[in-house]
């Protein structure tokens, strides 16, 4: 996988985790799920992603090929 389809999945479990926890857990969760929203709408402006550079520190390839 290259780091967009990795970055979608971190995306998508970070969210379906905290949906859950906050369901059956603890309503706090709904921040973290605010949280993972939020970051990728900024990114979607600023092209800035946190777990982009993460993932190039850990030697993870930006595209395919």
């Amino acid at each position: 996988m290259n780091m967009e389809h990795i970055i979608r999945a971190v995306a998508g479990t970070f969210v379906m985790g905290s949906v859950a926890l906050g369901h059956w857990h603890s309503p706090y969760w709904y921040l973290f799920t605010a949280f993972v929203g939020a970051n990728l709408f900024q990114s979607a402006f600023t092209r800035w992603c946190l777990m982009e550079e993460i993932l190039a520190k850990l030697g993870v390839a930006r595209k395919a090929g």
